[in-house]
């Protein structure tokens, strides 16, 4: 099964990816690429997989990735291999991806497994105020640059099978188990 979490910058995916995998027996995440700068507080391999804008084309030539887009001027991507491995030993993935890869990975998955998409929400000014406060410390300009990307994100939540307003951590994680666990019964 894979559970894609989406909701723009700061709605707190990854925090809540990571308590559900602390809290659900066989829950895993598989990190996405990226050719952006590694920042502070990122694990390479664990948190993403870091590589140059040339090695991410040229995996995009070979057909190494099941989507990628273009996210705040960085390639992001979904690796094929690692997650086809991860389905095959039976893992839950919780898997945190944009709304357009979120779209690419339903069409292309469907059929084979079992894709859940949950859109965090989460208010304009609750997600400005978790960016301010960042551990990686954005600058003004790119906060900007993850704001403007709000409305366009947001009217995406149609095509969301959950939408969670993402205000209290531990009702979030709740009841995403809760959802997981209507699946695996």
């Amino acid at each position: 099964m894979l559970i894609i979490l989406s909701g723009v910058a700061g709605a707190g995916k990854d925090t809540i990816k990571k308590e559900i995998i602390k809290r659900v027996k066989n829950a895993i995440s598989i990190p996405s690429i990226t050719d952006r700068a590694i920042r502070p507080g990122d694990v390479p391999g664990e948190t993403y997989i870091f590589v140059t804008t040339e090695q991410f084309k040229k995996m995009i030539d070979n057909g190494e990735l099941y989507e990628f887009d273009i996210h705040h001027n960085h390639y992001y991507g979904v690796p094929k291999k690692q997650l086809n491995d991860k389905i095959k030993e039976g893992k839950i993935i919780i898997k945190d991806v944009d709304v357009n890869g979120t779209e690419n990975l339903v069409k292309i998955l469907k059929n084979d497994i079992k894709v859940v998409t949950i859109f965090l929400k989460v208010p304009r000014e609750i997600i400005k105020e978790r960016l301010i406060n960042r551990i990686d410390k954005p600058n003004q300009e790119e906060i900007e640059l993850r704001l403007s990307r709000f409305d366009f994100e947001e009217s995406k939540i149609k095509n969301y099978d959950y939408v969670i307003d993402n205000i209290n951590q531990e009702e979030t994680v709740n009841k995403i188990i809760d959802i997981i666990n209507s699946f695996n019964n």
